[in-house]
């Protein structure tokens, strides 16, 4: 006879799903049993759109998502990515087998990329390493299913619910954002940075190649919306949404002020870390969490530093660009 304890939890049901006002779900999808990392959400009108997939390995528990809120994958006409990392777009593919007919909103860059991932797989595994192969490979998807996103580009979801495209590259060429005018609320993608639910703190996201003026642009853009909620991919809802977007362009920009000013004194990007978190007090914050987490603590930092350390050397050409790699 199984013991009590493990009897107990077995009888536990996994929850993904958290309604978030009359028509948007948010869908946790806890990669690797990771809780409030990858978000998923739901807007649900007379059509039903889905904004971002997250990566294969967590189709089966969006799927799950879908069920508990009694969404039938035959009404599903839409899937919105932010962008096509890994993160946010590698289960596209295998999610739109399960969605009949779905089609897929992605970046007029990322069309032929979703179309034929074996390049995008490639590099990310070149990039990512033992994390693309933990999120797992991205899958086809059919030429026919995919809508070019176009900036300013309405998708009507019924009952006044809308979706508008917003171009907002920075963190990727090929970035979208969407705007919700109902509940007043972003969806940023990457645009808005990483939100640390446990803190309440922003980590900024910046891998190569990442373009830090059009990031800054990109922020203001979704500023004068004045938005009053964002809906992070990482991860969830959160109020004050204009003053946590100019707090962010405060950190990215205080991220840009140390690196440069430590490539220029030949420091190389532990080094350059190592002030961060001297300076960043959102940083400091979330040190531990991030050497204990499954996902960050694989070198996700260091990604982000030499992405601001190849955006300097690119642009400025700064003498130190032996020191990017080390």
């Amino acid at each position: 006879m199984a013991p009590l304890a493990e009897t107990r939890r077995s009888l536990v049901k996994t929850v993904y799903s958290t309604k978030l006002n009359d028509f948007l779900y948010l869908l946790d999808l806890k990669p690797f049993g990771i809780e409030a990392f990858i978000s998923s959400y739901v807007l649900v009108g007379d059509r039903v759109a889905i904004v971002e997939t997250g990566p294969t390995t967590c189709v089966e528990n969006l799927l799950h998502g879908l069920s508990e809120i009694r969404v039938d994958v035959s009404d599903v006409d839409y899937v919105a990515v932010s962008h096509i990392h890994i993160d946010h777009a590698g289960g596209a593919g295998t999610l739109l087998r399960h969605l009949p007919k779905a089609k897929l909103i992605v970046h007029a860059k990322g069309v032929p990329h979703v179309v034929r991932p074996e390049t995008l797989w490639k590099q990310t595994k070149l990039v990512l390493g033992e994390i693309a192969d933990m999120y797992g490979e991205f899958q086809p998807v059919p030429e026919e299913r995919v809508i070019t996103a176009k900036d300013e580009m309405i998708v009507d979801l019924g009952k006044g619910i809308e979706l508008e495209v917003l171009e907002t590259p920075g963190h990727a060429s090929h970035e979208l954002s969407f705007y919700n005018k109902n509940s007043k609320g972003i969806f940023p993608g990457d645009t808005a940075g990483i939100y640390a639910k446990k803190f309440d703190v922003v980590m900024p996201t910046a891998p190569a190649p990442f373009h830090l003026e059009m990031a800054l642009a990109s922020i203001q853009r979704l500023i004068k919306l004045k938005p009053e909620k964002l809906y992070y991919s990482h991860f969830g809802q959160v109020d004050e949404a204009v003053r946590r977007l100019e707090a962010y362009i405060d950190q990215l920009r205080l991220w840009a002020k140390i690196v440069r000013e430590e490539m220029e004194r030949g420091k190389d990007a532990k080094a350059i870390y190592q002030r961060i978190l001297k300076e960043d007090a959102c940083m400091r914050l979330m040190a531990e969490f991030i050497q204990n987490h499954i996902i960050l603590k694989r070198g996700v930092i260091m990604q982000n530093i030499h992405g601001f350390m190849e955006y300097f050397e690119r642009s400025f050409g700064t003498e130190s660009s032996s020191k990017i790699h080390t």
